[in-house]
This record gives C-alpha cells, sequence and structure tokens, in this order.
C-alpha cells in the first residue's frame, strides 16, 4: 500500500492526516486499518515508533458517531502514554468534532468528571482510574463500539490483567476490540481467546529487538566517572537528549548535575506530583528544555521526534526496558543514537542485554582507547550473576533485587504512570503491585461483580 488515500479514510480524517505530513502508511497502518474499518478485531505486535495510535486511531474516528455518547475506549497502562495517546487522536481527528478526554490516577477528579460531563465520544484510560469511574457511573459502557488494549505486554507486567478482564466484562459484546503489543507472552494470548472474536493477526517486525535505525554504543566506565563521558556525549548531540536513571535519587543527583553544568534540564520520576510531571513534559516537547532526565516511568510515554541521543545512564534490569527506552529516539523512521553507560558492577547486566540485541553494538572501549580494569573480587562476582542471568520478557517476574515486582522508576504507588486508585497524590516510601493496590479479595476477583467492590469512593 503506497498511500493513505488507499485506505478509504473518510475527507474530515484525509484533511488532518496530510495536515501532518503523512503519506504512506507505516506496515502496522497499511494491514490493520482496513481489517479495522470492515469491523474485524485485531491482534497488532509492532515496536513503538510505528504508528500504532494512528492504526486504531483512524478507525475509531471514522466509525465513531458524533454526539452518539462514549463509544470509543482505549486503555493503556501509563498515564504519560494516556495523554500522548489522546493528543494524537485529536490531532487526527482534528475536523471530525470528535470529542476525546483522558482518564488517569494523579490528576484531580473533578476535572476529569467535568470533562466527562461534556459528553465525549472517545476516552482514553489507566486501568484503575477507569475502573473507579466504572464503579461510580460517571463512565457508562452501554454505546461502546471500539476497544483498543495498548501496550498490553506493559499491562501484564504490572498486574493489570485482572483489572482489564473486569473492564472488559462491562463492555458490550459486540463490539471491535483491537490489542497491540511489542510481545506476546501467553498470558496476552490467552487474554485474546477469550476476549476478541476470530482477530486478525497482524505481525510487524517480530525481530522487534533489532533497533532499525538506531546507532547503539556502551561504554564500560567506573560509575564515578559517568557524568564527565555522559556531558561529552551531550555536547556531541545535535537535537534533544533523554538520559535514563534506574532510580529517583539517582535521576535527581543527575538532573542536578547537569543543570550545575548549565543544560537546560527537566526531570521526570515517580515520587513527582502530576502537574509538575506534566509540566515537566510540555517543556521537553516544545523545546524549552534540551535534556530529559527520566525513570522508566517515561519509557513508553514520550513522542518528541526531536530527540536524537538516549543515554541509559544505569543499565536497566530486564532486556525489554532496554529496548524501550532506545526506542525514544529514530522515530517514525527517523535516525537516533543510544549510548549506555555500563559500571563495572553492571556488567553482567549488560553482557545478558547485549545477547538480545541484533544490530551492531560500538564498543566505545576500544573507538576511544578507554580499558577496563575490574578488580579481582568484582570479577568473580560479575562470574556468578552471569551463570545465573535475568530473566527475559514481560510476564515473568524478574528479581529486581529481592523484590516481587519492578520499580519501574523507584517512586511510590503511582511511579510507572500507574492510574492505580493510590496514586490520587503522590508517592510512597515503597513500590506497591498496581494490582495489589485495590485490596481486592480473592472472591471479589473471581466474580467481578459491583458488591464485593469498594463503590464508596472518597473523591
Amino acid at each position: 500500500m503506497n498511500t493513505f488515500e488507499e485506505l478509504k479514510i473518510n475527507e474530515d480524517i484525509m484533511r488532518s492526516i496530510k495536515e501532518l505530513g503523512f503519506t504512506t502508511p507505516f506496515p502496522i497502518q497499511a494491514q490493520a486499518i482496513p481489517e479495522l474499518l470492515q469491523g474485524n478485531d485485531v491482534i497488532g505486535q509492532a515496536h513503538t515508533g510505528t504508528g500504532k495510535t494512528a492504526t486504531f486511531g483512524i478507525p475509531m474516528l471514522q466509525n465513531i458517531i458524533h454526539g452518539g455518547g462514549i463509544q470509543g475506549l482505549v486503555i493503556a497502562p501509563t498515564r504519560e502514554l494516556a495523554i500522548q495517546i489522546t493528543e494524537e487522536i485529536k490531532k487526527v481527528g482534528k475536523y471530525t468534532k470528535i470529542k476525546v478526554v483522558t482518564v488517569y490516577g494523579g490528576q484531580g477528579i473533578g476535572i476529569q468528571l467535568d470533562a466527562l460531563r461534556r459528553k465525549p465520544e472517545i476516552v482514553v484510560a489507566t486501568p484503575g482510574r477507569l475502573i473507579d469511574h466504572l464503579d461510580n457511573g460517571s463512565i457508562r459502557t452501554n454505546d461502546i463500539k471500539h476497544v483498543v488494549l495498548d501496550e498490553a505486554d506493559v499491562m501484564l507486567d504490572m498486574g493489570f490483567i485482572e483489572d482489564i478482564e473486569y473492564v472488559l466484562q462491562k463492555v458490550p459484546g459486540n463490539r471491535i476490540t483491537s490489542l497491540f503489543s511489542a510481545t506476546m507472552p501467553p498470558e496476552i494470548l490467552r487474554l485474546s481467546d477469550r476476549y476478541l472474536n476470530n482477530p486478525k493477526h497482524i505481525l510487524i517486525d517480530l525481530d522487534d529487538l533489532s533497533g532499525d535505525g538506531i546507532d547503539q554504543a556502551f561504554l564500560v566506565i567506573k560509575d564515578r566517572d559517568k557524568h564527565k563521558y555522559l556531558t561529552d556525549f551531550i555536547n556531541q548531540n545535535r537535537g534533544q537528549v533523554i538520559v535514563f536513571c534506574s532510580t529517583k535519587i539517582r535521576t535527581r543527583n543527575v538532573a542536578r548535575d547537569l543543570q550545575k553544568s548549565r543544560y537546560k534540564v527537566v526531570a521526570i520520576e515517580g515520587d513527582m506530583s502530576q502537574n509538575k510531571r506534566e509540566y515537566s513534559m510540555m517543556k521537553f516537547r516544545k523545546n524549552q528544555a534540551d535534556i530529559l532526565v527520566a525513570t522508566d516511568v517515561a519509557a513508553r510515554g514520550i513522542d518528541v521526534p526531536r530527540v536524537g541521543l538516549v543515554v541509559n545512564y544505569d543499565v536497566p534490569n530486564q532486556d525489554m526496558i532496554y529496548f524501550h527506552r532506545i526506542g525514544r529516539t529514530a522515530r517514525a523512521g527517523a535516525k537516533g543514537k543510544a549510548i549506555t553507560l555500563v559500571s563495572y558492577s553492571s556488567i553482567a547486566d549488560w553482557k545478558f542485554i547485549k545477547k538480545q540485541i541484533k544490530s551492531d553494538l560500538i564498543d566505545l572501549n576500544k573507538t576511544m582507547g578507554i580499558e577496563v580494569h575490574i578488580p579481582d573480587p568484582l570479577k568473580r562476582e560479575v562470574g556468578r550473576r552471569i551463570a545465573q542471568p535475568m530473566r527475559s520478557g514481560y510476564g515473568r517476574r524478574p528479581s529486581y533485587g529481592g523484590r516481587s515486582r519492578p520499580s519501574y522508576g523507584g517512586g511510590g504507588r503511582s511511579s510507572y504512570g500507574g492510574g492505580g486508585r493510590s496514586s490520587y497524590g503522590g508517592g510512597h516510601s515503597r513500590d506497591v503491585p498496581a494490582r495489589d493496590q485495590y485490596k481486592r479479595s480473592s472472591s471479589t476477583r473471581s466474580s467481578y461483580g459491583r458488591q464485593g467492590r469498594d463503590t464508596k469512593k472518597k473523591w
């Protein structure tokens, strides 16, 4: 398929697509949009930056009736991603008069209730806050015709699957359902078998770990030398930079050090209030800041075309997190660079990730003539860790230093964008899995009945 005109999209949407400068659809768009327009369920596998939002947004906008109540529902794992999806759908639907509302934990419920009173046709939501609205009657499912589960593998890893099932049992059965995921663990396939009707499987870029368009490099150095090399790489880069750190404390320290070096820096981490996070993201999107320092809370919620460099200041604890991080550059067919700074204590984790990378890696130690001198005790520790490498992929829980779930940014209960009910107001001292926040009993989970849930919420 060569042009969007071949997809039989209506004039109002085509007008927006042309204004946005899109001419040729991406493979996932070319294959999935016709199926969704015909009313077929779809399972789409494609990595980030390949136009998934337009893939499900265009058919939804075309089939929805203005003024017909809430007819489209998009469920996303994080608040950042939910906001991003909303903005993209608004751009594509600029001339359709279709109203789109975002609901997520961390934002005042009054703002969302006011927006819902304006009778939107599409709601983009994180699971926890969506369930709150469903249970309190502020969102009704009677007219829903389209349901989208975006980044389903992340929702699985965050413990949202039971909540997704709860929602899907509340929406009409004669809906069009699409599920998009970068990976397809068995739990996701079982979910699709149960709730999707003879879906069309569209598997684009099964080799999701290729990192096409991204020049990937690594540098093994002492941890105390990272700031010096970070600033060197930033100075050599053209465009904006994202620096990923593993903890909120590290994020704050790196951002502070860069500010002292007179860079225009903003930060995002889980303990920040939602207003501060949105303000930081707004400044970065509008190019009012050159550098964003973030925990993995932002790994799937950033779509900024000007990002030319991603720096992994810390090696992530899971291989897929690495690929989601570097996917913030080289968006929509552009080119980009990703550099991982590997401290001596993280060599074992990095060697495991390297095995999953399908493209060529640049060894900066060789090109820059920097020797590696690992102390003998640490060599023995590295050997033990390589013998028992981290687990790979979503749906299987890595140990993350003894925790049962990853922290995704070290913030409080809202640290991965959440949307859980406890994320209305800031972070806590430790992470709590999203599913555990609801304190539902096992009998409640199995019945999915409203009577077993706490419907008297303190908004």
